[in-house]
């Protein structure tokens, strides 16, 4: 299918604004109104775009209002967390059309259940996957982890896939933090730090309202940061997120619970509730602040963000804010902190945007042709 170069402006508007008429057509692409109706009849002679009501104008006159098509396809965002997957199919301009949850096991099937909603004939343009690992384009065109941490999820994941649709791997943190950006903590800063703490640790590097990558694909691990860094311990690869993340954490409130407080907390929502009422767990929580805003100190001495938003599902509690902050302001120059404000969905809503960026992407330039 090839797209004259208006039809494919045409279409990248449409995408954008889900309906519009051949006026705020002819605005949005900055083409004259004769050009717009010739690329609109192009698009729905190829199933891109549909006619699916009238706008009545205050003077009498009407305007014929588009939609995308069904040729136009859905998109496919899937979040493969530590412990839950989560997708979700979308159209072209976003619009959700399913969402599915799972384990970690089931991650196939809520892909399957996911994909099941795709509207009979309609393509499936792109496909996402947000992973906890530094991704890496592999030979031959394909996409996979590139080190050890998400394959075998991956891996299971991908017998669900449909073949010959583009898979884009990328970095969940990442995604958060797009998500933070257009729909969060972050609406209206183009330069920010997402850093998420939780199983695993990592931060979003958000600069000019672009994600930083880095040369590997890697900026913003936090984990590979050298520790401990002591004159008589030898740093171990990614020890600082092993003693951070929130496996330790809890480890560490097990060994200090004393027997009169009770059951000992077996979760971090179970521990940041108890800390609400202090004793033992107010100071566990308390010292894990003052650990977050060290890494907190050490992210703004590289980057000086300006902004820092936590996430994750120890980061993103607002009982760390005062002890973050408080740390940081010792350590480092003023950097505002807030938390989370797309919680556990931010993930899989960041890879979506991305999935519907490409989705797009993949039908204006399938087919290029001259005017």
């Amino acid at each position: 299918m090839q797209l004259s170069e208006s039809a494919r402006a045409v279409f990248a508007v449409l995408a954008a604004s889900s309906t519009a008429t051949r006026p705020q057509l002819a605005t949005g692409a900055r083409l004259s109104k004769p050009t717009v109706s010739s690329a609109v009849a192009e698009l729905e002679a190829a199933g891109l775009a549909a006619r699916s009501g009238t706008l009545n104008g205050g003077t009498g006159r009407s305007a014929a209002v588009y939609d995308l098509g069904r040729a136009a396809g859905g998109v496919l965002a899937v979040d493969l967390g530590p412990a839950v997957t989560r997708a979700r199919l979308c159209a072209l301009d976003g619009t959700l059309l399913a969402e599915g949850t799972g384990s970690r096991e089931e991650a196939a099937d809520v892909v399957r259940e996911a994909l099941s909603a795709l509207p009979v004939g309609a393509p499936l343009r792109t496909i996402v996957v947000a992973v906890g690992d530094v991704t890496a384009r592999a030979e031959e065109g394909t996409v996979r982890p590139a080190t050890a941490k998400a394959r075998p999820v991956f891996d299971a994941v991908a017998v669900a896939l449909p073949p010959g649709v583009p898979v884009h791997l990328e970095n969940n943190v990442n995604c958060a933090a797009l998500a933070e950006l257009h729909e969060g903590a972050a609406r209206g800063r183009h330069t920010f730090g997402y850093l998420r703490i939780g199983v695993g640790i990592g931060l979003g590097i958000v600069v000019g309202g672009q994600v930083l990558a880095g040369a590997n694909g890697a900026a913003g691990e936090l984990a590979r940061l050298p520790y401990p860094w002591d004159d008589d311990l030898e740093p171990r690869h990614e020890a600082l997120e092993e003693y951070i993340g929130a496996r330790s954490l809890l480890r560490r409130a097990a060994e200090a619970w004393p027997e009169p407080a009770g059951s000992c907390p077996r979760t971090v929502d179970q521990l940041f509730s108890l800390a609400g009422q202090g004793g033992t767990a107010r100071a566990i929580v308390d010292r894990h602040a003052v650990d977050v805003g060290r890494i907190a100190a050490a992210v703004t001495a590289v980057l000086d963000p300006g902004l820092l938003v936590l996430g994750g599902s120890t980061g993103a509690f607002p009982q760390l804010l005062p002890g973050v902050r408080a740390e940081l302001q010792r350590l480092s120059w003023p950097t505002e902190v807030v938390s989370s404000q797309v919680g556990d969905l931010g993930t899989v809503v960041g890879a979506a945007r991305l999935a519907v960026a490409r989705g797009v992407q993949t039908v204006t330039e399938a087919g290029r042709m001259k005017d």
